[in-house]
């Protein structure tokens, strides 16, 4: 039986961390070492940027939702718990649109959920 070097996969592996760390600065992207670790950290970090991004969002829906009932003279929480018992089903992102753009269809809401917790 003949023997098997590993050198073509290893080749194979090396390009292909290598085209990854494409861009990267000094030896990050030329040194298989080097450009392994930074790549493996980026490919994490990036992950975690997903999952953050969609807190992200969710924050800034918050704040522009707590603005808006604000001027509506209601708080944040008190206008979601009004809507939840009012039975209004509208999650945050379209509350956020309708403060932004529809600011009479936004103020129905906040009426809506003033009479259900009175």
């Amino acid at each position: 039986m003949a023997r098997i070097k590993g050198a073509v996969n290893a080749k194979k592996r090396h390009n292909r961390v290598l085209k990854l760390a494409k861009g990267y600065r000094g030896a990050r992207s030329k040194q298989y070492r080097v450009a392994k670790q930074s790549v493996m950290r980026a490919l994490a970090t990036s992950f975690a940027g997903r999952k953050e991004r969609k807190r992200q969002f969710r924050q800034l829906w918050i704040a522009r939702i707590n603005a808006a009932a604000r001027m509506n003279g209601l708080s944040y929480s008190r206008l979601m718990h009004g809507l939840k018992v009012a039975g209004v089903e509208v999650n945050r992102k379209m509350l956020s649109e309708m403060a932004i753009s529809d600011a009479a269809g936004f103020a129905a809401l906040c009426e809506t959920a003033k009479s259900a917790v009175n």
